[in-house]
């Protein structure tokens, strides 16, 4: 069965959706068979990895509401055989208000997964910016989640918040769900703000600060504004940074053994 994991946050900006596309663009070069579920009305996952939206003829919004079967809206990747697509259109809006009513909504998600689970090694879901109905089915749905984390001051405010939600979805929904950690983004080893936000949140929250950091790069802008992951152009240290991730992540499902831990030189 595959491995589901969760990018969550309930801030915008922090990198959720770059880590998904690279992750699961990563995971896919080392040929493991990996599907990316693109659970943000604003597509940006889908596009991100090349998808134009008049290919897109169902969507996760047709899965997840109107049980269309998920292997309809499935997409295969044509530069990178091993990573298929499960795509999102702006139809995914109307799904936070269908389902809010409906018995078991939170389980939507997972229901729509469960045929093609064991066709895949790797899930990987970018849940929307919020704490709604989407991001409780990503978080229901999945084994694992990271949480993407600005090295900004005010980036990782609400972030108490979300590790509440968390915590209420291991409680009523998904008593599997772990939280692996913070996942550094945007991080520029050359400050002290950076370092000190990293800190203040490890030591605040008691929560893993993951390695390697994701550091800040223009090659993360240009890489969406062409429609590709930053695994593209591979020497960089922004796709070097994802790879070691998922070989770490690879490590860990393996042997079980914790994941290595990021302290910033004070």
């Amino acid at each position: 069965m595959a491995r589901i994991i969760s990018i969550a946050n309930q801030k915008g900006g922090v990198g959720k959706t770059t880590t998904a596309v690279n992750l699961a663009a990563s995971l896919a070069i080392a040929e493991r068979k990996t599907l990316l579920v693109d659970a943000d009305p604003q597509g940006n996952a889908t596009s991100g990895v090349g998808i134009l939206k008049a290919a897109v003829r169902f969507s996760l919004y047709d899965a997840m509401v109107d049980g269309r079967r998920v292997t309809d809206a499935v997409l295969h990747h044509e530069a990178l055989p091993h990573l298929d697509v499960l795509p999102a259109t702006q139809d995914l809006v109307g799904a936070e208000l269908e389902l809010v009513n409906r018995e078991g909504r939170e389980r939507a998600l997972r229901a729509a997964l469960e045929p093609i689970e064991g066709s895949y090694d790797v899930v990987i879901i970018d849940c929307p910016p919020s704490l709604g109905v989407l991001t409780l089915n990503g978080l229901t749905a999945a084994d694992d989640v990271i949480v993407p984390l600005q090295c900004e001051t005010l980036a990782h405010r609400g972030v108490g918040q979300f590790l509440r939600t968390i915590t209420d979805v291991q409680q009523i929904t998904n008593s599997d769900l772990k939280l692996l950690g913070a996942l550094p983004t945007l991080y520029d080893s050359r400050t002290t703000h950076s370092r000190d936000v990293l800190l203040d949140v490890a030591d605040r929250y008691d929560l893993p600060v993951l390695a390697p950091p994701i550091p800040r790069t223009v090659r993360f802008a240009e890489a969406s504004a062409s429609g590709a992951s930053v695994l593209a152009s591979r020497k960089n240290k922004g796709a070097y940074a994802y790879r070691e991730l998922a070989s770490a992540l690879l490590k860990h499902w393996k042997s079980g053994k914790a994941l290595t831990t990021f302290t910033p030189d004070i």
